[in-house]
């Protein structure tokens, strides 16, 4: 009997180890039953993951949870975990640089970088200063009841002084940049501290938004330029409103009926079911602004075939929309990054374009020359 049953283990054992051989894996299963092992699915690997099966994910969210834990409440502050709001800060800036390269050059990858640094330090204390104002409301929205200061996880006094560390960085940033540009830099604080208050008097608080979040619309240019040119950098300015208008509406109707309950206001709420007409009609006016900028700047070719596909963009995401499914509305409201890197390729792309007709241009010039 023993005999057997060490016999037939062995063969068991043989069973396993043949299955593993190339070749040997459609015959296992069989093999498995003649030897009597207890079942085939034994023969599979393991489905728990061991050490070496973890995946390493380098998302924003990831990234802020494998942080130290003391720091994560501050980093979620900043809202390091959600960066769509810091590519909507940042986009309008790109815009200006491109612009304002000389034809035929890319645009200036310091000032980008610059820019980019500027965008997730002020991004993240206007985030702060909003936390701070608003955490008697998020507390009763659920949406936002888990930020760090609406949770307890950090103080008022602890927020007010990582907003001071913010803010001082962002100083650095600034006054990298010419004289002019550090002025008009400066002029944006006040629209930073007040617009969260906005939503408390007006149901027009996204239009707030817009006048803070596309300043770097202005600065861009300034930056490179050493001052505005207000037939390029206003229509830029006033195209970055619209947008603005557009999806941060958009993004309102995600907590609209918190926002009844609690009292606050929004044009999610001024618009209601006419929110489609009034997406409509702000990405005509954005598009009409941005083919202004287009002409007063001597754009080519690449730049409004970029338009046209903004154009598409913008109806596709307003014609599907559905303003009651606050997923939808997220997801619509997210998508609105790919708007403005098409905007920005289209400037690099349009700017690069020049050269070619400049250098063709000196050459039909030098052939008259020779002729």
């Amino acid at each position: 009997m023993l005999g057997s049953r060490a016999a037939g283990f062995a063969r068991g054992l043989r069973s396993v180890a043949l299955a593993s051989l190339p070749g040997w894996r459609g015959r296992s299963f069989a093999l498995a039953r003649e030897t009597g092992a207890p079942h085939g699915g034994n023969l599979q690997p393991s489905a728990c993951p061991g050490p070496r099966g973890r995946q390493l994910s380098l998302s924003a969210a990831a990234v802020v949870n494998s942080a130290p834990r003391p720091l994560q409440p501050y980093l979620r502050l900043m809202r390091l975990d959600k960066p769509i709001g810091t590519w909507l800060l940042y986009l309008p800036c790109t815009w200006s640089i491109g612009l304002a390269a000389e034809p035929g050059c890319f645009p200036d990858w310091y000032m980008l970088s610059l820019f980019g640094t500027g965008a997730i330090l002020m991004r993240g204390a206007g985030c702060t200063i909003n936390d701070m104002w608003d955490q008697d409301y998020d507390k009763k929205v659920t949406r936002t009841a888990n930020r760090p200061i609406a949770a307890g996880d950090i103080s008022t006094f602890q927020s007010f002084v990582f907003l001071g560390g913010q803010l001082t960085l962002a100083l650095g940033v600034l006054l990298c940049l010419n004289y002019y540009s550090i002025a008009l830099g400066a002029g944006s604080l006040l629209l930073v501290i007040t617009y969260p208050l906005m939503k408390r008097i007006t149901y027009w608080p996204q239009l707030a938004l817009g006048l803070t979040f596309n300043w770097g619309a202005l600065l861009g240019w300034s930056a490179i330029k050493g001052s505005c040119d207000p037939s390029v950098c206003l229509p830029l300015y006033f195209s970055g409103v619209m947008w603005t208008l557009i999806y941060d509406t958009i993004y309102a109707h995600q907590d609209k009926r918190d926002d009844v309950l609690i009292g606050l206001k929004s044009t999610a709420l001024r618009f209601g079911e006419n929110t489609k007409l009034w997406l409509s009609g702000f990405s005509v006016a954005m598009l009409g602004a941005l083919s202004l900028v287009g002409v007063n700047s001597g754009q080519t070719a690449p730049y409004y075939a970029a338009l046209g596909a903004v154009g598409a963009h913008l109806t596709h995401q307003i014609y599907t929309l559905d303003i009651h499914r606050p997923e939808d509305c997220w997801n619509k409201f997210i998508s609105n990054r790919t708007l403005g890197l098409i905007v920005f390729l289209g400037i690099v792309l349009g700017n690069l374009w020049k050269e070619k007709k400049t250098d063709k241009t000196k050459k039909g010039i030098e052939n008259k020359i020779e002729n």
